[in-house]
């Protein structure tokens, strides 16, 4: 049993494994398997009457997926934690648990296209409303809170615009009034910030993206802060809906955890390097990093993030076109949806992954035709920059005009 007192980076390789117990196997064994043997009739009975703890099928529990979510309940520093077949079956489940018919959800400004897409449907099918707020101020959130507001559903680096929203604050109006408060925190991996440290209920993640780390896993995970109440999530929002993780997914993401503070130190250290390119570039309009001093919500970022992360997002000149062009002038960088990779990705968002948003939705959220994002990988920096150099001078090249404005 390791002493509690161990660093996180050191949890992420030996938390929850003993090797003794697997024929002294160094990694953790992938149990691939649909469904366990009983010794006994007797032995099933217990088991599926809970008088007695062990495996009775994968859906419901498995060793490898286990392992998962104790070192991720480790790291987020959580009582209970559950894995997913995909971040949006994690979205789905805790929101499922928490609200019900006639319900209001309370979100941060920007939120992923396809949770937005989610509570369309829970309006349209289950008249539960959603609404979206800056949470920039107590007197703002207090006055957006409605009596059948059920939960508060935050971003923070919102994607993809790079909003932070200050979490002490929303957590603790959500507080007084008995509201709990949901943090995806994909953008920032359990590496950078904890949630559920500063009092949110629950924390979840892509796990497709930092955690995997590799691009070969769609996953999600969920961490929360009442074991009891994670229990029950499991026995009934999991086990009936059943999006559930594979075991070997579940042992790629064990693989993924191993390097994810080395991963996350080079995705930040590249980052800064990216940033401080992109300020001197003419082409470039706007920049939105959270550790970039001149970003609005620098302080908070700072207080509540360990770093600045691996995504930044640019809006350049031309519009749409330009932007589109730039995509195809790169020939290193990827265009591709996801971040997180060991490869540097770039995508348009207004017209990828949020482009189920109506655009007025959009705008209002700051998503622009000029806006893309990056997530910076793991490459040599001088390779990644040149890309961009030459990807810049094309565009240059093809609209004079426009870029001289």
């Amino acid at each position: 049993m390791l002493n509690k007192e161990i660093n996180k980076e050191t949890s992420l390789i030996h938390k929850g494994y003993v090797s003794k117990n697997h024929h002294d196997s160094l990694t953790i064994p992938l149990y691939q398997t649909s469904t366990f043997a009983f010794s006994s009739a007797e032995e099933g009975e217990r088991r599926f009457a809970g008088e007695e703890s062990g495996n009775i099928y994968s859906r419901l529990g498995n060793p490898t997926v286990s392992l998962l979510e104790e070192r991720m309940m480790e790291i987020e520093s959580g009582n209970g934690a559950l894995a997913f077949g995909s971040g949006m079956a994690a979205v789905s489940a805790v929101l499922l648990h928490v609200i019900k018919t006639g319900d209001h959800i309370m979100c941060s400004r920007g939120i992923y296209g396809c949770t937005f897409g989610l509570l369309e449907m829970f309006e349209e099918k289950f008249n539960i409303s959603h609404s979206f707020h800056a949470m920039e101020t107590e007197e703002e959130i207090e006055a957006a809170i409605r009596p059948n507001t059920a939960c508060l559903y935050i971003e923070t680096p919102i994607n993809p615009t790079m909003e932070i929203v200050d979490l002490s604050l929303v957590i603790k109006v959500a507080k007084k009034h008995g509201i709990k408060v949901i943090v995806d925190n994909t953008f920032s991996s359990p590496f950078l910030q904890n949630p559920l440290e500063m009092g949110a209920d629950y924390v979840l993640h892509s796990a497709t993206k930092y955690i995997n780390g590799h691009g070969d896993v769609i996953a999600g995970l969920l961490v929360g802060n009442d074991a009891e109440d994670m229990m029950k999530l499991r026995m009934t929002v999991q086990k009936d809906v059943g999006g559930i993780i594979s075991p070997f997914d579940a042992w790629l993401l064990i693989r993924g955890l191993k390097t994810l503070h080395v991963r996350m130190d080079r995705h930040t250290q590249n980052a800064g390097t990216i940033l401080s390119y992109l300020k001197n570039e003419p082409f470039v309009e706007n920049i939105y990093y959270p550790f970039d001093e001149s970003h609005p919500q620098y302080h908070i970022a700072k207080k509540q993030m360990k770093a600045g992360g691996g995504l930044i997002s640019f809006t350049i000149r031309g519009g749409k076109e330009a932007a589109q062009r730039f995509l195809n002038s790169l020939t290193l960088i990827k265009i591709a949806v996801s971040l997180g990779d060991a490869e540097t990705l770039i995508q348009h968002p207004a017209t990828m992954t949020h482009s189920v948003i109506p655009e007025m939705e959009r705008e209002k959220m700051g998503i622009t035709h000029s806006l893309l994002r990056v997530s910076v990988g793991l490459e040599h920096p001088e390779d990644l920059i040149n890309d961009l150099k030459q990807a810049f001078i094309k565009v240059q090249e093809q609209m004079p005009t426009t870029i001289a404005k």
